[in-house]
Order: C-alpha cells, then structure tokens, then sequence
C-alpha cells in the first residue's frame, strides 16, 4: 500500500513496554500501532477493537512517542507482537531505533532481545543490535512463491527478507525464519528450511489460524485461488467444532510427521517441546527447528496473547 493512502498520525503514550503473558519473552514493545504490511491473516487485526480506528486493517498507523524509560528489570523483551517494528515508516520516524538506543543507554546489554520483522530495514541496525549479548532477529517467510505471498502482504519480497536474515546470521546476530502462518497445502515448509538452512540457527513452525474478519477472506480466497486444496481448508476451519479439532489434531501432527522425517533426512535437529522460549548454546553453523503446532485452541497460538498495547 501506498503510503500516501494510509492514514498516519502521532500519538502520545506513557509506555511502549508492556508486561506480556507471551511464552517467548517477558515485556513486548510496540512502537507502532497498525501496520502498513496489511497481511491478509493478520491476528493483530484485533486492535482495532482497541484503537478505535475504523479502517480496514493496514490503511492506519498511528506512531508512537513516549517519554518513560524501559522497565528497570527486563530480562527479556519482544520486538514487536502486533505490529512490523520495521515497517516503512520507522526509515523516517526511528520508533524502533529509539528503543534499542533507549536499552543500551540504561544498561540493558544483557536483555534476550527477539525482534520479529518481515523487513530488510532491520539491517540498518545491526550495529545497535549487536550490542546486545543475545539478540535474535526472526524474519516471517511463509511460502517461496512471490505471487502467493503478493496475495498476502505488502511487505517486502522474500528474496529481500532472505538477505537480509544472511546478512544479519553474518554478522553473528542469531537468527529465525519464522514460518507462520503455515497455509494447508500451500506452505512448502521443508523447501523453505532447506532455503534458509545457510543463514537461520532456528526454525519456528506455526500453524494457520482463522478466525475474526479475517477467516472469511481467507476461506473465500483460498475457495477461488486454489479450489482443489478448499476441501481440505473445509475440514479444518468450518463446520462442527468437534469434528474440525479433531480433524486438526491429526492433520497437524501429520505434518509435523513429514517435516520431522525431513529434518532427520538431512540431519537437521528438530525439538518437539512446543516452547520458543528456549535457547540453544551451540554455535552460529547449526539450525534446529522447533515445533510451535498446535490442535487450534485459541489458548495455544502465539499471537492470543499478544499485547493490546
């Protein structure tokens, strides 16, 4: 989206930090709220019911400035949970740059910093990055097919967020390729493990989830797009609720089945523990993935508990 057609404005907060229940960290910080990326699955859509905003999902962004410090303790801290922190505002506005400057000015060197982005932006600052003593950059790529992923966002291309994930991995900043939402069928999970091998220490896996304004657009999308895999698409998100979870249960766990036989094939370490809290102590050459799939319980997704803030 242009962003001379989004809707922009100032707004003036206490804090960017926010206390968060999220299993991977233990503050979040957005310092945007809305996202220009406007991905077609976005859960973070949901703020709205926050904001106010009446317009559709990535037509709004409204930049953040506070003046309160980071939390004295913050042992961990996530970068962002509902928004792109480099998205294309933040060359101009720096909101994200001023919490990493903001962090290494109060002495917070030794907190675990995960910074998720679908942008190539996020290489500008490496050298802030690298101060921390254990950062981690994950970078979204949920398909290899440019055409598919135009469909669902406006971020930046994946050969692009690619480059950018090698040139973060070169620089000895750990890195993830963050394969969600894995769309049914359509997601080539192990092509693209095998794509970013070279350049990701973790892999993380997490599954579709439809619901909200969103689930219908999908539905109708994915019925249009690529009718001979709707059928499937059917059984897992409508009809009787009982049914579909158990339908998801087993077909989410057959496709943890396959990835796995993959990864042993090639030798790649897998981890089955549901928890993308861990951190692994071995060296920049090695990649493990992680199996973040569930059932479909809304208790169990990543983004549920994301912050309202």
């Amino acid at each position: 989206m242009d962003l001379k057609q989004i809707d922009i404005e100032e707004i003036q907060v206490k804090s960017v930090y926010t206390k968060t229940a999220i299993p991977a960290t233990e503050y979040v910080a957005n310092p945007y709220v809305g996202c220009p990326h406007a991905c077609q699955y976005c859960y973070a859509s949901f703020m709205k019911r926050f904001s106010g905003h009446r317009q559709e999902w990535g037509a709004f962004v409204d930049i953040k400035n506070w003046n309160q410090a980071p939390p004295a303790q913050c042992r961990s801290l996530m970068i962002s949970s509902v928004t792109d922190p480099y998205n294309p505002l933040e060359e101009k506005h720096q909101r994200t740059r001023k919490i990493l400057e903001e962090l290494l000015e109060h002495g917070h060197e030794d907190t675990e910093l995960l910074i998720i982005t679908k942008s190539n932006l996020v290489t500008r600052d490496i050298p802030l990055i690298k101060k921390f003593k254990r950062p981690r950059v994950a970078f979204s790529i949920n398909t290899l097919d440019e055409s598919f992923r135009e469909d669902m966002d406006q971020a930046k291309s994946i050969k692009e967020r690619i480059e950018a994930m090698k040139a973060c991995h070169q620089q000895g900043i750990r890195t993830i390729c963050f394969i969600s939402p894995i769309f049914p069928e359509l997601t080539d999970v192990c092509a693209i493990i095998d794509r970013v091998r070279p350049y990701a220490n973790y892999v993380w896996l997490e599954n579709l989830q439809l619901r909200g304004d969103y689930k219908l657009r999908i539905l109708e999308y994915i019925k249009n797009s690529y009718p001979k895999h709707f059928p499937t698409y059917e059984k897992l998100y409508k009809g009787n609720l009982v049914k579909t979870k158990a339908f998801r249960k087993d077909y989410w766990a057959g496709e943890w089945k396959k990835i796995k036989a993959h990864c042993d094939k090639h030798k790649i370490p897998t981890d089955n523990s549901k928890d993308s809290s861990k951190t692994r102590e071995d060296d920049l050459t090695t990649i493990c993935v992680y199996n973040l799939l569930h059932d479909g319980s809304p208790e169990k997704t990543l983004g549920k508990k994301a912050s309202k803030c």
